[in-house]
């Protein structure tokens, strides 16, 4: 078992630095720079080209690429992260001050979607052929199909507009610093962004669960006089749930930098909104940051991934 995970954490060592070059690449083959955001449009065109050449000197832009990417990559080592190009504030400080608010809104549509998406699905396949299945395999459907900004914007026309219910957006009114006190502004926000994994997680669900129901241990358990309700939810349920596991478990670091459109939408001031603004602002820094945890968080899961599937899978050799 130690020799099959250091052989699995070595490999994720060279995976991870080539992801952080190209990452390092796509962003140096974009066009413009930090200067042609921070300088105003007139001003940039009467520029002097030496002026200009100072002005990159001085954020450290002149150098070659593969330099930049050298010294990015030492800071990162030892744990200096660099400064944002506009503000100068380091980047660790404004990761971890946007981090909670990411945290707060995905561990809510996770718990959200977990629940009901296993639910659902597992109601779906027992009731197979049933008009329920087949409404909530057209919910399922509409759910992956739909574009999240629309969910949002149809909630925000519902509870904020007509009903007058929730905030339209942002995450605390001034003057207010508890949990209940944000409680408002999350549930619109946590809702639309559980809505499309639920429909993902209840359609893996239901498909695990019909495979789990055709193996031959539930024929069997049936055989010995079970009653119906502990084949399908003890036996049944509990085989069903290992992809399923998996799969949330990939979501969950994907779930971090995949939350821009909705921050976005509902003005959330979390990772996903930051990000856009340092891509909107050739912040490049900032940028590479988010994009470079994100990667090392899909690359740790599935690590601990093939580690569970390992210890479940007796195929798998460890040695």
């Amino acid at each position: 078992m130690l020799t099959y995970t250091l052989r699995r954490l070595l490999i994720l060592i060279p995976m991870l630095l080539f992801l952080s070059f190209l990452i390092y690449l796509g962003l140096e083959l974009t066009p413009g720079d930090a200067v042609s955001y921070m300088i105003s449009p007139e001003r940039y065109a009467t520029m002097d080209p030496a002026e200009l050449e100072a002005v990159r000197e001085a954020l450290g832009l002149d150098d070659p690429f593969l330099i930049r990417y050298a010294k990015w990559l030492g800071g990162v080592l030892k744990g200096d992260f660099g400064y944002s190009l506009q503000s100068g504030v380091p980047i660790r400080d404004i990761v971890f001050d946007r981090l909670p608010a990411t945290l707060e809104l995905s561990a809510g549509a996770i718990i959200i979607s977990t629940i009901f998406g296993i639910f659902f699905g597992t109601i779906s396949a027992l009731k197979r052929g049933s008009i329920g299945d087949n409404a909530l395999t057209l919910a399922g459907m509409l759910g992956v199909s739909v574009p999240r900004f629309i969910f949002g914007l149809l909630a925000i026309l519902l509870f904020t507009f007509h009903l007058k219910w929730l905030p339209v957006g942002g995450r605390l009114r001034p003057g207010y610093e508890g949990f209940m006190d944000r409680l408002p502004h999350l549930i619109m926000p946590t809702l639309v962004l559980s809505a499309t994994l639920v429909a993902g997680i209840m359609r893996y669900s239901r498909a695990s669960m019909l495979d789990a129901m055709n193996r031959d241990f539930m024929k069997t358990a049936r055989s010995k006089g079970l009653p119906e309700w502990r084949v399908n939810f003890v036996h049944g349920l509990r085989v069903s749930l290992i992809p399923v596991i998996v799969l949330i478990a990939f979501r969950l670091p994907i779930l971090l930098g995949g939350t821009v459109i909705i921050e976005q939408v509902f003005q959330w001031p979390g990772i996903g909104s930051e990000f856009i603004g340092a891509v909107r602002s050739r912040n490049y820094p900032i940028v590479m940051m988010i994009a470079f945890f994100t990667t090392f968080a899909v690359l740790f899961v599935s690590f601990l991934i093939d580690l569970f599937t390992a210890l479940l899978d007796p195929r798998v050799k460890l040695d």
